[in-house]
């Protein structure tokens, strides 16, 4: 049940992410939530697979910090793929 503690966490910071990184307009405003928590999820549930206990900080640590640099590092390369695709399809409809 305590993981959705985690998934609350990887969304929240799959949210501020959204907003605070630039070229918010290239992609929709689910996607950084939704890696966040995809990714606090999955980290979860492999670490208490890996026989970390609830109550054990690195647990937490890793399902709270981890999301915030996976998310940064994905939603980063996917607005930059968005614009570099876009001046593509510009210029190759003749548009700019």
């Amino acid at each position: 049940m305590l993981i959705l503690l985690a998934l609350i966490a990887g969304a929240v910071a799959g949210m501020v992410l959204h907003f605070v990184l630039p070229h918010r307009s290239t992609r929709g405003v689910v996607l950084a939530p939704a890696i966040g928590a995809a990714t606090a999820g999955v980290l979860y549930t492999v670490l208490q697979w890996a026989g970390l206990a609830e109550d054990n900080p690195w647990l937490w640590a890793a399902s709270i910090l981890a999301p915030i640099v996976v998310t940064y590092v994905a939603v980063s390369i996917l607005s930059r793929s968005r614009i570099a695709h876009d001046t593509r399809e510009r210029t190759r409809l003749g548009i700019a």
